[in-house]
């Protein structure tokens, strides 16, 4: 008994369905896959490397012509890609995008929580602190831009209240958020580090007796509004070389309201 082929006649080929031309002549600005998540190394200053876990947003451009991208792409392209995902290797996985999905531009985002390695002020006790961060890249005719974004908890204590009270100070936890286009290569450390030397006091994953006691006269000496913290990080990134645009944001949870303080800067710089 002979066995047929089991692989399919061209009259029998499976139709391209997402290939059929659309009528409608609308183009869409980002088609892709959002919240794939991935295995990552992302580059350490201090131990070289650390292993974590990207959460993927990946979109293209699709022409008015064409009904569909290819979904299945996106996945082939993460899972081929060399798992050291960093600034540098997102140009690479940008174009490599564009070329097989047949765009013209592209927007790669990746979010993933970095940890430090936080020693305490008094006692030297170590503990780690996440932060949440990410790799955004962008590739339009032919051009990469890539921006860094990091979301800093620290300590903010009010000017106001320190000065018309008596005793102590409301003080509250903080979220100083930067969204950096750079240039050149910058640690991620390095941009955590702008933002904590800016705050009333930074945060430690654990502290000690005479650590608390340290931190919190720390803050009272340092106070700041939300506008003080936009402003002293936004003249820490006018100085700053490596960096041709950058957004700061901070978020004050207040101690004593039912509301957040909120305030933003947005620069480009030439």
């Amino acid at each position: 008994m002979n066995n047929q082929s089991s692989i399919p006649s061209s009259e029998n080929a499976i139709v391209d369905v997402q290939g059929i031309a659309d009528s409608r002549r609308i183009a869409i600005d980002k088609v892709g896959i959002k919240a794939i998540r991935h295995p990552i190394r992302v580059k350490d200053r201090s131990v070289g490397e650390q292993h974590t876990i990207g959460l993927f947003d990946m979109y293209v451009n699709l022409p008015h012509d064409f009904k569909g991208t290819h979904m299945s792409r996106f996945v082939e392209i993460l899972n081929q890609h060399d798992r050291e995902i960093s600034v540098e290797s997102f140009g690479s996985m940008l174009e490599e995008m564009v070329q097989r999905l047949d765009a013209q531009s592209g927007y790669i985002e990746m979010q993933f929580p970095f940890f430090i390695d936080k020693v305490a002020p008094v006692s030297g006790v170590r503990s780690l602190l996440d932060y949440q961060v990410s790799l955004i890249g962008e590739i339009a005719g032919g051009e990469v831009q890539t921006r860094i974004k990091v979301v800093v908890p620290v300590t903010s204590l009010c000017p106001c209240s320190k000065t018309i009270s008596d005793r102590g100070a409301h003080n509250q936890r903080s979220h100083v958020t930067l969204t950096v286009l750079i240039n050149d290569f910058i640690w991620i450390e390095e941009l955590i580090d702008l933002v904590e030397q800016e705050a009333s006091c930074q945060i430690y994953g654990l502290l000690k007796r005479p650590d608390e006691k340290y931190v919190t006269e720390y803050a009272y000496d340092n106070p700041k509004f939300v506008e003080d913290m936009v402003r002293d990080v936004a003249a820490r990134l006018e100085a700053e070389s490596r960096i041709s645009a950058y957004i700061v944001e901070s978020e004050n949870f207040e101690s004593i309201h039912n509301h957040s303080a909120y305030a933003l800067i947005e620069r480009g710089k030439r």
